[in-house]
């Protein structure tokens, strides 16, 4: 296992992939009127790609259209101090197609808020990086 400056176990991409479809919360972060903003999100895998559910008239619909982002999930237990967080960079997009809505439509993908879920954003995992802490 590489190890980073740090000390900390450095992740390849399939186990940064693993430890994505492990866990349904992670938080997107996106550019709001030339501003940095960061939202935690519902998400799940399909393949290699991170898939969202949101309000089609949503902020986060609006900013992600075609751009680049940055995606990051984790889980840490602050009685053992051990714990792993994955970092995605890669392009957004709207899914607008009806077979592509209807196929991410039967995702494990179920919404934690009310309100219309119908709007899906892709994300592409072009770069892939993870650390896991051990106690």
């Amino acid at each position: 296992m590489k190890v980073d400056s740090a000390g900390l176990d450095v992740l390849s991409r399939g186990e940064c992939l693993e430890l994505l479809s492990s866990t349904p919360i992670g938080r997107i972060v996106f550019t709001d009127r030339a501003l940095p903003a960061v939202q935690p999100v519902i998400f799940c895998l399909d393949g290699e790609d991170i898939v969202i559910r949101t309000d089609a008239g949503s902020k986060l619909a609006a900013a992600t259209r075609d751009t680049i982002v940055a995606f990051e999930s984790d889980e840490f237990d602050p009685r053992t101090h051990a714990g792993w967080s994955v970092t995605a960079v890669g392009h957004a997009r709207g899914v607008h197609d009806t077979a592509e809505i209807d196929r991410l439509s039967a995702l494990p993908l179920a919404a934690w808020v009310p309100g219309e879920q119908d709007h899906f954003i892709v994300l592409s995992t072009q770069q892939l990086s993870g650390r896991r802490l051990r106690p």
